[in-house]
């Protein structure tokens, strides 16, 4: 009778070992595969981001070409300028121009080239120009209709804030004028 318990006793233990050793390979396969499942995931992530990118670098070339198109005909920017018809036509292609610069920094901070800060940072630079500020005045109405939750607004206001900013500071040092919103 001990004979009998002892071999199943071991027939026992070797069944729990088989057991364990089942588990332990079904847990492992198990963790590769939903370590494959999250890898396959994040790289369809990241092939999103860089069609996005793509798709962002896409669309500003388009931007450009179609405002430098306007600019050097006053035909073809006839058809985009909503601009007071009282702004002498040269004034109107230089904010067509002035728009340009604007819509590149912007996409740069879109497509993540430049951060908040430094986006700032280069337009606080740009707004010393009269122009660029004249461009910021006539464009005020064509910002008003962009929905207030967008990114576009959310920089738009910014930049109100940092030209509110230049114009009350009392100092000569403007690249020291203003302090970026946190992301």
């Amino acid at each position: 009778m001990a004979t009998r318990k002892h071999a199943a006793g071991k027939l026992a233990s070797a069944t729990l070992g088989l057991l364990l050793t089942a588990g332990t390979a079904v847990l492992a396969a198990r963790h590769r595969y939903l370590e494959t499942a999250r890898l396959d995931e994040r790289r369809l992530e990241l092939e999103e981001l860089a069609f996005r990118r793509k798709a962002l670098a896409h669309q500003q070339r388009m931007h450009w070409e179609l405002l430098a198109r306007a600019i050097d005909d006053p035909s073809l920017a006839a058809v985009i300028d909503t601009y007071d018809k009282s702004i002498p036509a040269e004034k109107r292609r230089q904010f067509l121009y002035a728009n340009a610069w604007y819509a590149h920094l912007y996409h740069l901070y879109r497509a993540g080239i430049v951060d908040r800060e430094e986006l700032y940072t280069y337009l606080r630079e740009f707004f010393q120009s009269p122009l660029f500020r004249e461009y910021w005045e006539a464009s005020q109405s064509q910002r008003a209709t962009l929905k207030q939750s967008s990114d576009e607004a959310r920089i738009g206001h910014m930049v109100d804030g940092l030209v509110k900013d230049l114009d009350e500071a009392d100092t000569d040092e403007w690249w020291v004028v203003g302090h970026p919103p946190a992301e």
